[in-house]
């Protein structure tokens, strides 16, 4: 069976479900039909199931864990930000977080389109049962911060919302998309600190050093530290609010640069993601 050439037709009915749940989400917003809103989620939902079998067929067809290169880190990373998104979304029933998060989801998964396919043997230093741990525990971060980043906007306009109708029953007070964003923060950093000590074991044993600081190394640890002192003003200071939105904005940029922009203009032994 052609494992690789079903994935690929499958990825492009992904983007089709992710753009047009995207587009049942602008209409339950934009138009307030609250129909839509289900639909939407209907769509996310099949995108993920789909995503989700698109990824083993592409591991099967590589003979590897699918999580090796640009192109399937950022499948993987959209395929990421739809889980933790679709959790929190049914968990708080907020139709409009799913909303905001689509776009960004279709926005990853396009830039996934825009990388090479082609299915590469393993370097020596990828050979190893660490990959999934290390690589799994940053795609379930990074979809954590994701869904922040969206709280956090969310937050920053719910300050220019007024309490009332549609927006009064579809998104949560400040004080909920707070301490929901906290949520979010805090499994995002737990599943990073994973990342980053399951990384460190396995370049001990790939290159003998437990921390050379490769870019990819540093802005880890930089993202780290962003939304460590964000845990911490919030839990020893009661800093939240305005302020931890912004916060959580800053750190979804950081990460973005950490996955783009150092794969980018930082290369490093990390360059092969």
């Amino acid at each position: 069976m052609n494992y690789l050439g079903i994935e690929n037709v499958l990825f492009a009915v992904i983007m089709v479900l992710y753009f047009l749940a995207m587009g049942a989400y602008f209409v339950f917003v934009a138009a307030k039909k609250e129909n839509m809103a289900k639909v939407a989620m209907l769509l996310q939902g099949a995108g993920f199931v789909l995503h989700t079998v698109a990824l083993i067929l592409r591991g099967i067809g590589a003979g590897r864990l699918p999580l090796t290169n640009q192109y399937e880190f950022a499948t993987s990373f959209a395929w990421g930000l739809c889980l933790v998104s679709l959790v929190f979304v049914v968990r708080y029933r907020f139709h409009v977080l799913g909303a905001f998060a689509a776009p960004v989801i279709f926005l990853i998964i396009g830039y996934a389109a825009m990388q090479s396919k082609e299915v590469h043997d393993l370097m020596p230093a990828l050979q190893s049962n660490w990959l999934g741990f290390h690589v799994s525990s940053a795609i379930i971060a990074y979809g954590g911060f994701g869904v922040s980043f969206v709280l956090g906007i969310i937050f920053l306009m719910r300050e220019r919302m007024k309490d009332q109708g549609f927006l009064d029953r579809h998104v949560p007070s400040k004080e909920k998309l707070d301490l929901i964003g906290y949520r979010s923060v805090a499994l995002g950093l737990l599943f990073l600190t994973l990342c980053i000590l399951t990384g460190a074991i396995w370049a001990e044993r790939a290159w003998g050093s437990y921390w050379s600081w490769d870019p990819k190394e540093t802005w880890s640890l930089v993202t780290w530290l962003i939304y460590a002192v964000y845990l911490h003003l919030r839990i020893r200071r009661g800093w939240n609010g305005r302020a931890a939105a912004i916060f959580a904005v800053i750190g979804f940029i950081a990460v973005l640069f950490t996955y783009i922009g150092v794969n980018t203009f930082l290369p490093g032994v990390h360059s092969y993601k």
